[in-house]
């Protein structure tokens, strides 16, 4: 009889499991040719922080081969949205159309993904979105921490950004409005930073462009972003939300350590000087004085420079104890949770035991559950 009982209690806690894993969304993030590697591991973090998403990486070849027929959501990350589309190629394109017209599938464009999802004339692009891509000749607008406003829509989708300035980061995104007559999209956000880094790009432009939209697809969903959130610390788990639309699935709230809006008070784009900045930093890491790295560190942290987010793991293993630990302690700040594994190995060859605290609670911070 007992053995009865733990044979039912096993099988049951196996058909348990088996739906908890049948209710995940499936998040497949483009990775062929024409997507930033860097943006793919960046994208597959931020919907890591959402316990009912399973983010894969799919290439070209796996949706050739069928594997889009296991993802709920695609989503074409930063990059280049043309190479993707060439990556892609014309059977695949259809391919892609075909499967986000399905009931509760859809696609999410993130800056590059949101040219590629736009219908801009004379311009090689999947023309599934009511968005065309204003001033394409000024599309290298440069890069930065940029701030948009919600509309009334965006207030009721992102109701935990009600009430602050919100930012994120920047790097080359499209500049869209609606196509004439167009009726079945929705505005969530629009630009607010007046972006021309460069003294050839034109002023007063950007303000009040459409910045985060959605719509209906077919019987699916398509959203799409202009910036970054997956490289904004504080504002990742917009990108889990966006699946979760896209996927016409509940929409849920996230650990308040994920959501910190208020952590960014103004813009900072990268102009000549802020590029010139940046470089002068990166150098001042290979300095032999201790003060001399870790105001670099903090410096570049305050520069919010998205590269040195990464710059920061290397430092991990530097001969200099509060170095390391200062290294840490940024990677918990910027919420740069694909640095755990880094960390982890840092850890188990620490000998410092102040070190090994500040790893431990970088570790303890960065665990998503």
């Amino acid at each position: 009889m007992h053995s009865t009982r733990l044979i039912i209690t096993f099988f049951l806690s196996v058909v348990f499991a088996i739906q908890l894993s049948a209710k995940k969304i499936t998040v497949g993030v483009f990775n062929g040719s024409g997507a930033g590697e860097i943006s793919v591991i960046e994208t597959i973090e931020a919907l890591k922080i959402d316990m009912g998403i399973k983010p894969i990486a799919i290439s070209a070849t796996d949706i050739q081969s069928g594997k889009l027929k296991q993802v709920d959501v695609l989503i074409f990350p930063g990059g280049s949205g043309s190479k993707q589309l060439n990556n892609l190629g014309k059977q695949l394109v259809e391919t892609v159309k075909t499967f986000a017209k399905q009931k509760n599938k859809g696609v999410i464009g993130i800056c590059a993904g949101s040219f590629l999802l736009s219908s801009t004339l004379n311009y090689n692009s999947l023309a599934m979105a009511n968005v065309s891509v204003v001033d394409r000749a000024h599309y290298d607008r440069g890069r930065g921490l940029i701030e948009f406003e919600l509309t009334h829509a965006g207030k009721t989708f992102f109701p935990e950004l009600v009430g602050k300035r919100n930012f994120v980061q920047y790097y080359d995104g499209p500049i869209l409005e609606l196509l004439p007559n167009e009726n079945n999209l929705q505005e969530l956000a629009k630009y607010t930073s007046d972006i021309h880094p460069k003294v050839s790009d034109p002023i007063g432009l950007t303000p009040g462009k459409l910045f985060i939209y959605n719509q209906n697809f077919g019987e699916g969903r398509l959203f799409a972003i202009g910036g970054h959130p997956e490289s904004t610390p504080g504002m990742r788990w917009m990108v889990a939300r966006m699946a979760r639309w896209v996927a016409n699935s509940e929409l849920i709230s996230y650990n308040q350590k994920w959501i910190k809006p208020e952590i960014y008070s103004q813009e900072i784009m990268f102009d000549a000087a802020n590029n010139k900045l940046e470089t002068e930093l990166w150098w001042k890491l290979f300095s032999e004085e201790t003060e001399v790295q870790i105001k670099a560190m903090d410096d570049l942290y305050a520069l919010k420079s998205r590269s040195a987010v990464r710059w920061y793991i290397g430092m991990l293993r530097h001969t200099n104890p509060q170095i390391r630990a200062h290294a840490a302690e940024l990677l918990q700040k910027t919420e740069y949770t694909h640095a755990v594994k880094d960390i982890k190995t840092a850890l188990q060859h620490e000998e410092d035991q102040s070190v090994k605290e500040a790893f431990n609670k970088a570790i303890q911070f960065l665990k998503y559950n």
